[in-house]
Parts: C-alpha cells; structure tokens; sequence
C-alpha cells in the first residue's frame, strides 16, 4: 500500500519524521554513505520498536498478556502503519546503498540505465505502450 507524506506526517512524530524524510526521492540522492549508513540504523531502532509495540498492542487486544498501560490497547492499526512506513523507509535506504555498490563495482552503462528504468520514479513516463492483442 502506498502512503502519502501527508499519511506519513500524520503517523508518526516529529522525530520519526525528522528520519523518515531525507529517504525520499530526491532527497535520498543528495545524502552521503555515511548519512545513509546512520540513516539506515536509526530506522532500523525505529522500526523495531514500532514492531515490538504493535505486537504488545496485540497481545493485550486478545488478552494474552497485561495492559502496559492504564487500560488494555483496542486498536493497534497506527502503530502497525507507522512499523509499515518506517520498513518502506528503510527499504529505500538499503535500495540505494546497493545502487551506489554497483555503481562502484562498475556495472555497465546499459545495467544501470536499466536500473534506473526500473526504480526511478520518472523512469518508465515515456515508454510506449504495448500494443493490444
């Protein structure tokens, strides 16, 4: 499912936010190996404790452990979309850690112009068409 900035500003805080936004595209770009490194980890944080919640939360929706809080969770869809957000982020991440390897590694022009047909989000605007059969 594909979720808007506004659905994601929406979802998480402003310091998850603050994490979630240089991975976009062309901001992503623009970002060092280091600052994707460092990027990468701190989604992962992130991730894994939206992750954990969401799964307290469900625990204490089927009654199978205690309520952390003052009452028992009834609803743990915003955690799991912000868990859900915060995988997509990171997956950018790693998408072009590994773009900027091959790159390295010297692939040729033709996979590369391939790569970019495939994960560039102006990539495919211009091809034709296939024809009806």
């Amino acid at each position: 499912m594909n979720m808007t900035m506004r659905a994601e500003r929406r979802l998480l805080s402003q310091a998850e936010l603050e994490a979630v936004e240089p991975t976009h595209y062309p901001a992503i770009c623009a970002l060092s190996r280091q600052d994707l490194l460092a990027a990468a980890r701190r989604l992962r944080e992130l991730r894994d404790r939206a992750r954990d919640i969401s799964r307290q939360q469900r625990r204490e929706m089927r009654g199978k452990a205690e309520a952390r809080g003052a009452s028992p969770a009834r609803d743990n869809t915003g955690t799991s979309l912000k868990k859900q957000v915060l995988a997509k982020a990171l997956k950018r991440v790693n998408r072009e850690l590994q773009r900027r390897e091959e790159i390295e590694d010297g692939a040729p022009p033709e996979a590369l112009h391939a790569d970019r047909m495939r994960r560039h989000p102006s990539g495919r605007r211009n091809e034709p068409r296939p024809a009806a059969v």
